[in-house]
């Protein structure tokens, strides 16, 4: 959960609300496995540092735009990313529903074909 100015209502471009982020990456993890050392691994909490400053320091109108550059955050993060999956929700968006949001699925060459 962060903090950030996303939306395209006037109350939205000036107030911070809470967006949900969730991430599923696809890597090889055999060789951290094999030498348990963070070298080997993909490092998530490098990741999701540079998208909490992404997303504080950011202020896009849709949501279809942030979970894109999230993708490209965890693909320009580590070379090892072969694809992501991306979820961003607004859970104070809608009234009578929980959260709405959007999942997008994105390959490391669908990335660099954009």
């Amino acid at each position: 959960m962060v903090r950030g100015i996303l939306g395209i209502n006037p109350d939205e471009r000036k107030n911070r609300q809470d967006i949900l982020i969730n991430m599923t990456l696809w890597a090889d993890t055999r060789a951290a496995a094999d030498s348990d050392s963070i070298e080997d691994a993909v490092n998530y909490r490098t990741i999701t540092k540079s998208v909490i400053a992404h997303v504080e320091e950011g202020a896009p109108m849709l949501v279809e735009r942030l979970v894109g550059e999230i993708a490209k955050i965890c693909f320009d993060a580590d070379p090892r990313i072969e694809a992501a999956e991306v979820s961003v929700e607004k859970p104070t968006a809608l009234r009578f529903a929980r959260s709405v949001g959007i999942t997008i699925y994105r390959t490391r060459a669908e990335m660099s074909d954009a």
